[in-house]
């Protein structure tokens, strides 16, 4: 993307509502979505060392494995698995959006490793594998069967909003019926390595269905995925993804750039903010769908005010903003979409 470009997803007349209607955490110290609102506990949640282990995980490289629990925990939020943990939904129309930028680089450095000291000849077949780019979303379809499209966005810090509307796009354009995504990133000494920091192992995982058939099954919805743009500066960002004064924000989930820049304008001026970054660490391509989930958090309260999601800023080539509404099934009888009282 060049310096002026801006890639938008707007909410035409037209556009079928998108909502979300699972939600799963493989994070340590939350035990639920709604903690990620803070204070944090700190404590609870998933464990790494009980949680990746098991018949089905055997073979994968840590991410996929982060990835496959938390992807287990959304499909059995949504109503979409059996007592067997078995896909009962529409396999063949369900794709699988990968959000991480660092999630295989272990597998690719052991990898490399092994070549430069004992030659390809070294590398285990069972092994080598890991060391593709879409190898956590190859490993997702495959333990549930899932045959619509399948990939993986690698796009530095806008990685996690960008796959939320990626996977709304399929939806819109009729590629898919549902999707499941996920935005991981594990821990390790390769990842802290790159990042210069202690990583944490972070996966968060929501499916997408349109609000209609999430109706028809009975299914939950917790917030409507509409407007999203990837500009060069929030500004920019901001309309793009139809961000207006009209339509009041009610919480802003930041990164570190966004919080720096909090000062922009009148419309955001008065809105809560949340750096899920400040009290969890370096997420990568985890943050924009873990913000996914503290967005829908925030909308089962039936708040008045959408939820606005950024990332990115003038350190990076872009900046990502999704805006996130109430799912129509909450919304006041009053209002009309897109206008408040």
């Amino acid at each position: 993307m060049n310096a002026t470009s801006t890639i938008r997803t707007g909410r035409g007349p037209n556009a079928a509502e998108v909502v979300v209607t699972g939600i799963g955490l493989a994070l340590p110290g939350v035990a639920t979505y709604g903690d990620l609102l803070g204070p944090l506990p700190g404590e609870g949640g998933f464990d790494p060392a009980t949680g990746l282990i098991g018949r089905k995980l055997r073979h994968k490289d840590r991410a996929s494995r982060l990835a496959l629990r938390a992807a287990e925990f959304a499909l059995h939020d949504a109503g979409l698995t059996d007592a067997d943990a078995t896909f009962t939904g529409a396999a063949d129309s369900t794709a699988v959006v990968v959000s991480t930028n660092l999630g295989n680089a272990d597998s690719v450095c052991e990898a490399a490793d092994t070549i430069a000291t004992a030659g390809v000849m070294g590398l285990s077949p069972l092994g080598l594998p890991q060391t593709s780019s879409n190898v956590i979303a190859g490993w997702v379809a495959i333990r549930y069967r899932l045959r619509s499209p399948n990939l993986t966005v690698c796009n530095g810090v806008t990685s996690g909003l960008d796959a939320v509307a990626w996977a709304r796009n399929l939806i819109i354009a009729g590629r898919a019926e549902a999707a499941v995504v996920v935005g991981v990133e594990p821990a390790g000494d390769v990842v802290a390595k790159v990042l210069g920091q202690q990583s944490t192992d972070a996966a968060v995982a929501v499916v997408l269905e349109p609000a209609d058939a999430a109706a028809s099954r009975g299914a939950r919805p917790r917030a409507t995925i509409s407007g999203y743009a990837r500009a060069r500066n929030l500004a920019a960002a901001l309309v793009g993804a139809d961000v207006t004064e009209e339509e009041p924000v009610g919480l802003w989930l930041v990164d570190e750039a966004g919080a720096a820049a909090a000062g922009e304008g009148r419309l955001l001026a008065a809105t809560r903010r949340i750096d899920l970054e400040s009290q969890l660490g370096p997420l990568s391509g985890a943050l924009g769908v873990l913000q996914c989930a503290a967005a829908a958090a925030y909308l089962e309260g039936g708040v008045i005010g959408n939820v606005l999601a950024t990332a990115g800023g003038s350190r990076h080539d872009a900046t990502a903003a999704l805006l996130l509404t109430p799912p129509p099934a909450t919304r006041p009888l009053t209002q009309e979409r897109g206008h408040y009282p």
